[in-house]
């Protein structure tokens, strides 16, 4: 655990914190328009997180022992680089505790935690049109990397390669 105010601290995310974690899923989804696209539930979530065979984890930020929001990250590999990267997935504050370093001290967490496992990279995703958001991340330094796109197969373009 690490504190970073008198009254904020972060702490490794437990089993029993799933139903607040898939809450602020959702709550995250939503503000990025994408509701409809949650497909996890509490227990899947639980089940994913917390398994022997996890490949993701996730910190929960409290406020006076309140959970206020979490981040969810995993380590990737570059070869450019042939080193780990750690890539966050979600981070996430309840607006109405925003501006307390909550956010920053996450950050600075995961990147204490990719140094300290030989990441050569921290890297994630902010929508174009998040602004919020896009500010934070340049102000702590960080570049975009306009000249990538993003690809994804999901669902039935997904099946459809992986039976061809």
């Amino acid at each position: 655990m690490i504190k970073i105010s008198m009254s904020i601290c972060i702490r490794t995310a437990r089993r029993e914190d799933a139903p607040q974690i898939f809450q602020f899923i959702c709550d995250l989804a939503e503000y990025e328009k994408a509701l409809k696209e949650v497909k996890c539930t509490a227990k899947s979530l639980a089940d994913s997180l917390f398994s022997d065979t996890s490949v993701a984890q996730a910190l929960m930020v409290e406020d006076h022992g309140q959970a206020i929001g979490y981040a969810i990250y995993f380590f990737n590999f570059s070869t450019w680089l042939a080193a780990k990267g750690l890539y966050l997935e979600d981070l996430y504050i309840d607006p109405a505790h925003r501006g307390k370093g909550a956010g920053i001290g996450l950050m600075k967490m995961l990147a204490r935690q990719a140094k300290k496992q030989g990441c050569m990279r921290f890297e994630w995703s902010v929508l174009d049109w998040n602004t919020p958001s896009i500010d934070f991340y340049e102000a702590i330094g960080a570049q975009s990397q306009d000249e990538w796109l993003g690809y994804r197969l999901e669902g039935a373009a997904l099946d459809l390669l992986a039976s061809s």
